[in-house]
């Protein structure tokens, strides 16, 4: 009586851990397809990434890369995207660029940068802005929306590193069509955190800085040190302007209060 007593005891157990099993396995190959569906559905890949090929692999939370992208810095924006969607513990990024990048500190390799500077931001018009560079010159073409969006795409293409003038030819629009852009539209916290750090990257003045960012339902959370409080508004400043933030809490320490307390 005892032996069927434990030979079923062993049985219900191997069961029992049998259908634990199968259920870590399923909400595994859950997690990973929401990562991979997640990704496919974040604003970064709908918008700037959407002419590349790029697929999406998620094993255990650990994510694969693969495929080609137009730009240099799409490799770092997708990955930046994905290591901020929740369940990711790793990426792999084995994306390849189509063609060759421009030549280092070369005028197109800086036209490419400005570019990545004013994409990100909401308040100028980066997709009808024209850049071009000529011995380190920059000169803005395009249409603006008002006399503001193209002061601030100026200012921001003077804080791209080796930039060493800004020529602001912009055309004001006749009429304002602010209303025609996707106002409201609720973007993504992994887009959100993955363009604020590639915009911070971006800008001479914050290329350097150590932040850590994290967005929840679009309020962004910054941390880190600052040089200055300059620094530290700039850093706001720029974080403000991201397309999908509607509030910034910058918990950023000044170094000179540091080392003053010392």
């Amino acid at each position: 009586m005892k032996k069927n007593y434990s030979v079923l005891v062993v049985s219900v157990a191997a069961t029992l851990l049998f259908i634990a099993a199968f259920v870590l396995v399923a909400m595994a190959s859950e997690m990973d397809s929401r990562i991979e569906s997640s990704a496919q559905k974040s604003y970064v890949y709908k918008t700037y990434l959407k002419d590349d090929t790029i697929t999406i692999q998620s094993k255990d939370g650990a994510v694969t890369l693969v495929g080609s992208v137009a730009e240099e810095f799409h490799k770092s924006l997708a990955q930046e995207t994905v290591e901020n969607l929740p369940g990711v513990k790793s990426v792999d990024n084995q994306l390849v660029l189509k063609g060759e990048s421009p030549v280092e500190n070369s005028d197109g390799w800086l036209g490419m940068k400005v570019k990545t500077a004013l994409l990100f931001h909401r308040n100028v018009n980066a997709f009808k802005t024209e850049v071009d560079v000529k011995d380190g010159v920059v000169t803005l073409k395009g249409e603006a929306l008002s006399q503001a969006q193209k002061d601030l795409a100026g200012e921001y293409a003077k804080d791209v590193d080796g930039v060493k003038d800004v020529k602001n030819e912009m055309s004001l629009a006749k009429a304002s069509n602010n209303n025609a852009e996707t106002l409201g539209e609720k973007i993504d916290d992994a887009s959100i955190t993955a363009q604020i750090k590639m915009a911070l990257l971006s800008h001479y003045s914050t290329s350097a800085v150590n932040t850590k960012v994290v967005t929840t339902n679009g309020v962004v959370t910054i941390s880190g040190m600052a040089k200055n409080d300059a620094e530290k508004v700039l850093v706001t400043k720029l974080a403000d302007d991201i397309n999908g933030v509607t509030n910034v809490i910058n918990n950023m320490t000044i170094a000179d209060s540091v080392l003053s307390k010392k």
